[in-house]
């Protein structure tokens, strides 16, 4: 057993700094490198990918990026864990081995994750029982079962260590979850066993502060953020574990950003319902017990963290059409911005109600006015303000009715207010509406499969 490891974040998101990979491997020690690339609309998008091409469906930043620290990771020992697999994790990985083969890497053996898709399964699922009710509305899945566009299960830490154990370089996985991607080294270097729920409700939280990246390094922070220094090299966070489940959140040395009590205790309250019950597959970790000591340098204590067993169920993440939707901005200037801005609004609804065009939502924001805080924006004086974006956005299930709305925007120059500009890029198309539809699935009904794959 090793006396700590040293995991770091290099993307929490699939449009994350590209280069912060490349500075985790280059600008200090660590042992593995985690990137967490999906959310739930990035599974639905992937998903449309595939059915057009069957050989896409992964993040495709993972080639390029693979070409750049694949022979620094090897000759560093980094072993590399992601999510970016996707719906299509074999194809990702197949892609890793492309790059292997033209850079002259060998004996690298990648792990990939399957059986989180579920979409061609739903009719056996549905079959045997489970409704795959809404969590928010009850609604059953058949209500959308003809419209849906992904479904796939959130597996936790378990089948990466598997993977691990089987001598994987490489994990690539489907929609497993962010903090699993960091738990999953510390039970495969540590030895912790399924019920040792406080040791992986520590992992659990230290997955969740790695899981937006640099979040948790000073980006985003709402504290003090002017004193946050040199943010355009800003490092992005390392958990530092130890077998008894303390963790040291930190960052390599000469980066930006800044790891401190306040930024790592904001990142803890990022996207948590209850705190006392943070569900995973893994664990359920009581985040009311987590206690942190800001070491200084960049060095934040994590410990003390208390868990309970696991439920019986996996999350699904479930995506489905629902209609289609369409936006646009026209910039209003001073005198009066607000003013016109507000009377094209008007115009432009009295029109579109002319037509007779039915919509489930038609939403207005004046950018620079109300577009943040809506009707608890303070009042000002209109005449003030020096330049107003108006921007309109429509939903519907009639798609007529979407792109005709596209047309009603350009007439409002030379028809509506004066003092306009900012339309360009043409008429406004209608785009699909994603909608999400979480559920619970019993977990006997979903069976990880690890596959190794060895170049």
């Amino acid at each position: 057993m090793k006396d700590k490891i040293r995991i770091a974040s290099g993307q929490g998101f699939w449009g994350d700094l590209i280069d912060a990979p490349y500075h985790q491997v280059t600008k200090g020690p660590v042992d593995y490198l985690v990137m967490d690339y999906l959310a739930e609309v990035t599974m639905s998008i992937l998903q449309k990918q595939k059915n057009k091409n069957p050989e896409l469906g992964y993040a495709r930043d993972i080639p390029d990026l693979m070409k750049r620290i694949l022979p620094i990771c090897k000759a560093k020992n980094i072993k590399v864990i992601t999510n970016g697999g996707g719906v299509n994790p074999l194809s990702c990985a197949n892609a890793v081995i492309k790059v292997a083969n033209e850079i002259g890497i060998k004996n690298l053996k990648i792990g990939i994750v399957l059986g989180d898709n579920i979409l061609d399964r739903l009719d056996e699922i549905i079959y045997s029982g489970a409704e795959l009710k809404n969590m928010e509305t009850g609604e059953p899945i058949t209500s959308v079962k003809d419209k849906l566009l992904s479904a796939n299960v959130y597996f936790g830490a378990f089948p990466i260590v598997e993977a691990l154990q089987l001598g994987a370089d490489i994990v690539i996985t489907g929609r497993t979850t962010d903090t699993g991607l960091t738990l999953a080294p510390m039970i495969y270097e540590f030895g912790w066993n399924k019920t040792d729920y406080d040791k992986l409700s520590a992992g659990t939280v230290a997955g969740h502060i790695l899981e937006c990246g640099a979040q948790s390094s000073g980006g985003n922070f709402l504290g003090d953020w002017k004193s946050i220094p040199d943010m355009a090299e800003i490092g992005f966070p390392i958990a530092e574990a130890f077998p008894n489940g303390d963790v040291i959140i930190t960052k390599h040395e000469n980066t930006g950003g800044r790891v401190s009590f306040e930024t790592v205790a904001e990142q803890l309250l990022y996207e948590i319902g209850d705190p006392k019950s943070y569900i995973t597959p893994d664990c359920v970790a009581d985040f009311t017990s987590i206690k942190l000591e800001d070491l200084g340098n960049d060095r934040v204590r994590v410990y003390d963290v208390k868990g309970f067993p696991e439920t019986e169920f996996f999350k699904v993440s479930c995506s489905y059409a629902d209609g289609y939707s369409a936006s646009a901005t026209l910039t209003y200037s001073w005198p009066e911005a607000l003013t016109k801005a507000k009377a094209a609004d008007q115009i432009l609804r009295k029109r579109l109600e002319n037509l007779n065009l039915t919509f489930d939502e038609i939403r207005t924001e004046f950018i620079g006015y109300n577009a943040c805080h809506g009707p608890l924006a303070k009042q000002l004086p209109e005449n003030d303000i020096n330049e107003i974006m108006l921007r309109v956005a429509v939903r519907s299930h009639d798609y007529y009715s979407v792109e005709r709305f596209g047309k009603e925007i350009a007439p409002l120059i030379l028809t509506g207010p004066p003092s306009v500009t900012g339309f360009a890029g043409g008429r406004p198309k209608p785009s699909e509406v994603v909608a999400y539809w979480p559920a619970l699935i019993p977990k006997k009904l979903v069976q990880p499969k690890v596959e190794i794959i060895e170049l």
